[in-house]
């Protein structure tokens, strides 16, 4: 147990001291500002890993021989042409129009078509030719009018404009062939070295004489030749002596392996290593830069190198593809091992650079090759640097340091200075702005210490200026911008007035030309001592704020009079005019992506004339600004095609106007810029004349696909901006887009025709139908008199009817009356013959009885009554006969006066009987008529 515990801190105790060798050893080791690569990964590419070849054509663009085929770089996205029976590609040569490359047992050129795509000829196939079986081609070369194929067992020279071949056979090894100033050299192993003359193999120099060195590469040195050899650094081949060429780069190139070499533009030598990437060397033997994995290469074997018309240095590798620009005008210095941190301001001290970071504060001597040393103490938040007299403040999370070489001395215990100024003209009196406020710092026996606070202000002070003597404005991103005016000794603060209205994230002010200006999401705007206010610049405004805002952050450059701005895609340097009070403005295409710096805390540095130094997230730039020069840009038209109705792109020739059928309505177009800088960022604008007549905004797309275009004349123009520079040309391409069938001269002769007659139709049936309408209309005019008519008839019977009805009344009036009447003149007359029958003369009397029953019983009553009876209800009589017909005359009568709703005592006189006798004949008639004892006879008559 004991011991398993001793184990354990043992090995913390071993693991720490790693760690802290590993900080330490990362701290001093070597290091270097190297320039920007571009980097491509076999996913970048879409291909394998080994690169072997790479040469660029005449269209300035970059192909690279790969283990799947043919890689051709535009600039904007490669494309991989996959090589015959898919063979690994060892070697690549552009030699005027055309790619010669060569593989395992193939050998042949490529050649663009009409339609801007590569299409491979194989000369390996020749009837001349018969190839050793596994042969594999791992060099070409040009000279005049032929091309030179060499593989490990052959040379095959191939005359472009006989089309014949002639072959060199070796029985060794031939490693690599060479052609220097006109000359063709090639080295056999155990043989020595040849030189091809007259189409023939001559021994140049002896493999004794070679004395077993593996040539890599040979340069013209003079009237001499240099040798570059594999593993035993370079020799001089002179008057066929070779001789070892001492060089101060020796102790390093005898412990490396080289594996390709180059003599660059400006003289000097690149070495591609097997395991140390790649060894830079100037003309006279002195080592430059060994740039490997560590410092951002992709892989440490270099298999090719190639330098292209730009100047870039292009490296085949073992895994992937990489550009390094030599000259780009910046240099890039990355903390791979995050030991510095985020850069938030830099200094230079004589020659001693000093970086003020998120974990401290870091120097080295400047342009050398040593790392980074941090200086004790000093961990933690780095706000501020300040030169004062030669000696170095450091405004720290922690407080205020006096910094000397690796030294640092904590002066002020008061959190978090921002910033430093002097005070006026007194060298010996600083202001230092604080997490809490405003403080005094005092040069006393050659010593810094804090002298005091200033009372009366505690709020953060990141940004502090003098506007007078005893004036000063203090910006807070959040609170605004405060005026305090300070007591003569600046102890206390005797007045504040707080500007408003000047707040927002990221913003600043600084002292430019005799100004204050402040810089936020909104503007620029110059401080106006009179009015205590802030008035817009709009110059400055629409280079730094609005949609171009990144960081407000303004940094003052003392030394050269200069302001320097960070929009989002630009640095912008502002100057005082040198011929008239307006400022010169420069706008440096460095956009936020390439520079990295983190907003809010930008920072720049001159280190020397032209020369800039930018902090980053992830160490830091060195610009120079000399390099930012005006080189042609040319943008090319890559390729075009359109999507058939099977869904499948189909190219179109680029030398051509293109006739679309109006089906192939949608057309993809590839385009690109060759420019091949790391830090460099590539946009295109673009528009299709016929729809789309203004340009669009920029873009970084290299590829537009417009689908389901209407037909007609389009003429496509795109152009391409790089650093803030634009091409001198505009690509385009003019295509047409057939009409449809229906929408052709023949289809419009038809439709007229057919209009025509449509016309014609309508005009027809336009007639016909007005005349059918016309018809209904006199029809239905007929058919509303008819009806009018009815109506009228209706009206007219219905009044009849109404007459008819009141002659009905009347009648039944008057039969009611004469009804009334003539049982009243019966009773009467009963009454009387009642009264006669009392009378004392008999026969007196009995004449007056005998005239009154002749009166009662008269006939012409009854047939009065009848006709009015019947004049009211003359089918009652009919009906009740043909429902009865054994009733009688009387019967009827009865009937009638039923009919009437008379009642029996009403009934008796008009039948000049009892009442008695009428409920007699009442009960017979019953009794002919067959009705129920309880069934109603006068109901029964009623309802007939």
């Amino acid at each position: 147990m004991l011991c398993s515990y001793f184990n354990r801190n043992l090995f913390l105790v071993f693991r720490n001291l790693i760690a802290t060798f590993l900080f330490l050893f990362s701290l001093h080791s070597f290091t270097q500002e190297i320039p920007p690569i571009n980097i491509f990964t076999s996913q970048d590419y879409g291909a394998e890993d080994q690169n072997w070849a790479i040469t660029q054509g005449n269209d300035d663009f970059i192909y690279v021989a790969n283990n799947a085929g043919l890689l051709e770089y535009n600039g904007a996205v490669w494309n991989l042409y996959k090589s015959p029976k898919d063979v690994i590609l060892r070697s690549v040569r552009s030699v005027g129009n055309r790619i010669y490359t060569g593989g395992y047992m193939e050998f042949g050129y490529w050649e663009r078509n009409a339609f801007g795509e590569l299409i491979y000829t194989s000369l390996s196939t020749d009837d001349q030719l018969s190839i050793i079986e596994d042969e594999e081609f791992w060099g070409i070369i040009d000279l005049e009018e032929y091309i030179l194929f060499q593989s490990f067992e052959r040379i095959y020279i191939f005359n472009t404009r006989t089309k014949r071949f002639r072959i060199i056979n070796s029985e060794s090894r031939i490693n690599k062939i060479f052609e220097v100033e006109g000359a063709v050299y090639f080295q056999k192993r155990g043989s020595g070295l040849f030189r091809i003359i007259n189409g023939r193999d001559s021994l140049f120099l002896s493999a004794e004489a070679l004395n077993n060195v593996e040539i890599i590469n040979i340069f013209s040195n003079g009237d001499d030749l240099l040798i570059v050899s594999k593993e035993a650094g370079f020799f001089l081949l002179s008057n066929k002596t070779l001789s070892k060429y001492e060089l101060p780069v020796d102790s390093k190139l005898l412990s490396q392996s080289v594996y390709s070499s180059i003599q660059l533009k400006d003289g000097s030598f690149a070495l591609g290593t097997i395991s140390d990437g790649l060894i830079l060397i100037d003309k006279d033997g002195n080592l430059l830069q060994t740039i490997n994995q560590s410092l951002g290469l992709s892989n440490n074997t270099v298999l090719a190198i190639y330098e292209d018309k730009y100047g870039n240095a292009w490296l085949g590798l073992d895994n992937g593809i990489n550009a390094i620009n030599f000259n780009s005008p910046y240099s890039v210095y990355k903390d791979k091992l995050g030991i510095l941190g985020t850069v938030y301001v830099t200094e230079l001290i004589g020659n001693t650079l000093y970086l003020g970071t998120n974990q401290g504060l870091f120097y080295k001597a400047l342009n050398s090759n040593e790392g980074f040393s941090f200086v004790k103490g000093t961990d933690g938040q780095v706000w501020t640097l300040e030169q004062v007299n030669g000696q170095l403040l450091c405004g720290h999370d922690k407080g205020t340091f006096v910094v000397s070489g690796a030294n640092a001395v904590l002066v002020s215990d008061d959190l978090g200075t921002w910033n430093i100024q002097t005070i006026g003209s007194n060298s010996d009196l600083l202001l230092t702005g604080n997490y809490k406020g405003l403080y005094v710092l005092e040069k006393s026996n050659g010593a810094w210490k804090k002298r005091n606070k200033i009372e009366g202000f505690d709020i953060s002070s990141r940004y502090c200026e003098f506007i007078s003597k005893n004036e000063v404005l203090i910006s807070h991103e959040y609170k605004g911008i405060y005026r305090l005016e300070l007591d003569e000794d600046f102890r206390k603060v005797i007045r504040t007035n707080q500007i408003s209205g000047m707040t927002g994230s990221k913003s600043s002010i600084a002292s430019f030309n005799d100004d204050v200006l402040y810089c936020n999401e909104s503007g620029v705007f110059s401080y106006n001592l009179e009015t205590n206010n802030f008035d817009k610049d709009s110059l400055f405004t629409s280079y730094l704020a609005n949609d171009k805002y990144l960081s407000g952050k303004l940094v003052y450059n003392k030394g050269e009079n200069q302001l320097w701005g960070f929009p989002k895609n630009e640095i912008v340097l502002i100057e005082p005019g040198k011929l008239s009070e307006i400022p010169e403005i420069e706008v440096i295409p460095i956009p936020n992506e390439i520079r990295k710096g983190k907003p809010g805390y930008d920072n720049i540095l001159s280190i020397s004339d032209q020369k800039y130094l930018i902090g980053t997230t992830e160490g830091y730039l060195i610009i120079d600004h000399e390099k930012f020069k005006e080189a042609p840009l040319e943008i090319q038209l890559n390729h075009v095609a359109y999507n058939s109705k099977h869904n499948k792109f189909i190219s179109l020739a680029l030398d051509e106007n293109a006739i679309l059928k109006t089906e192939d309505n949608s057309l993809k177009l590839n385009y690109s810029l060759t420019n091949f800088n790391a830090l460099s960022s590539t946009e295109y604008q673009y528009r299709l004349l016929g729809i789309y007549d203004n340009w669009s905004q920029w873009s970084n797309r290299s590829e537009l696909f417009f689908e389901n275009l209407p037909y007609g004349e389009y003429l496509f123009e795109v152009r391409g901006k790089s650093d803030g520079q634009i091409t001198n040309n505009t690509a385009t391409y003019f295509f047409k887009i057939d009409k449809p069938w229906y929408a052709k001269p023949l289809a419009i002769v038809f439709y007229f025709l057919l209009g025509f007659l449509v016309v014609l139709s309508i005009h027809y049936f336009n007639r016909r139908y007005y005349k059918k309408q016309k018809e209904k209309l006199l029809e239905k005019k007929a058919k509303e008199l008819e009806l009018q008519q009815l109506e009228n008839q209706r009206q007219l019977i219905q009044f009849k009817n109404k007459n008819l009805q009141l002659d009905i009344e009347n009648k039944n009036r008057e039969l009611g009356m004469a009804t009334m009447n003539l049982v009243k003149r019966n009773e009467l007359l009963n009454n009387i013959k009642d009264q006669l029958t009392k009378s004392s003369s008999i026969d007196d009397v009995k004449t007056v009885i005998r005239q009154i029953n002749t009166s009662l019983n008269s006939t012409s009553d009854w047939k009065l009554f009848e006709e009015a009876f019947n004049n009211v209800d003359k089918e009652f009589m009919k009906k009740i006969k043909s429902l009865h017909p054994e009733i009688t005359p009387n019967d009827l009568r009865l009937c009638a006066y039923l009919r009437l709703n008379l009642s029996s005592k009403e009934i008796a006189p008009l039948l000049n009987i009892s009442h008695k006798s009428v409920e007699v004949k009442r009960y017979r008639l019953r009794k002919k008529m067959g009705l129920d004892h309880n069934q109603s006879l006068s109901n029964y008559i009623i309802e007939l």
